[in-house]
């Protein structure tokens, strides 16, 4: 009996322990699992580095999305990302520095075009991997996340109050056999994605984060803008009649500032020594799943 009951104190002191060990590290009224999972939702801006324009407040676009995420001992997490927004950009933007931009600004391009993106990353939070013993980490958590994303685009242009199109207009003679290094680009491809963030950690149920977050592209497509103008009557032998007639005027809109400007093939319409890229900074705003209440 007495045997029964040493064991009993002793495994009781050892629950405790092991117990107390998994407290969550900001309230001991939960017990906190190796894993748990945040999910919420996200609101915030995006914007695009594209051969069209410059960064500006004008380009600014709104952007939001849900995520969901796994983190492991509040060191490392996992997570799958959805988020949705536009981009733009506009020669037109640079007409305060038309001097210095050149042919950019006289070139008079335009693009909008709506972003769906879905990624998977890690998200990785130095602070928490030092040995704080007695003492609570921070609240305040800096990270870095790294990963992979799908993204699909579509760049448009405005004519005469109607948006159109513009990857199946061929501006740039892609596909043509004239210009065989002009290749077709694909609307749906993938990205890399990094970025940094700092997580605040509001209560035991939820958290918010701020994050700024870059996509490396594949592509200098994402404004249908790249490489060099080329010969107009080429659409003629490539297109309908009446797709070929949108085409002419979206390829080269500089006769709308210049009508007696001259254009001939091989001009430079874009930049293609570098990709394009978009961006997001965002609140996302957590709900934890899987600490457990004590009491």
């Amino acid at each position: 009996m007495r045997k029964l009951i040493v064991l009993t104190l002793l495994s009781n002191i050892l629950f405790h322990q092991s117990i107390k060990a998994q407290y969550y590290f900001y309230n001991e009224k939960f017990f906190d699992k190796p894993v748990v999972f945040d999910l919420g939702p996200t609101f915030g801006v995006m914007n695009a580095l594209t051969d069209l324009g410059k960064l500006d407040w004008k380009s600014v676009k709104p952007s939001a999305g849900f995520y969901i995420l796994a983190m492991f001992h509040e060191k490392i997490g996992l997570r799958l990302e959805t988020t949705f927004g536009e981009v733009s950009g506009a020669d037109s933007l640079l007409k305060s520095t038309a001097t210095k931009s050149g042919s950019r600004y006289e070139n008079n391009l335009s693009f909008k075009s709506k972003i769906a993106d879905f990624q998977l990353a890690a998200e990785i939070h130095p602070l928490m991997f030092r040995n704080y013993n007695e003492q609570s980490p921070p609240r305040l958590s800096p990270y870095g996340v790294i990963g992979v994303g799908y993204y699909s685009f579509n760049p448009q242009a405005n004519l005469n109050g109607q948006w159109y199109s513009l990857q199946p207009l061929r501006t740039e003679g892609q596909g043509f056999k004239e210009y065989p290094t002009h290749k077709p680009y694909q609307l749906s491809q993938f990205n890399i994605t990094g970025g940094i963030g700092v997580k605040y950690e509001i209560s035991s149920q939820f958290n918010a984060r701020l994050e700024a977050n870059y996509r490396y592209l594949f592509t200098d497509y994402l404004d249908d803008v790249s490489t060099t103008f080329i010969d107009p009557n080429l659409f003629n032998n490539y297109l309908p009649a009446n797709v070929a007639s949108i085409a002419k005027q979206l390829y080269n809109r500089k006769g709308e500032l210049k009508p007696n400007g001259v254009t001939s093939p091989g001009d430079q319409r874009g930049g293609e020594k570098t990709n394009d890229s978009f961006f997001t900074i965002q609140l996302k705003v957590g709900i934890v799943i899987g600490r457990i209440r004590r009491y």
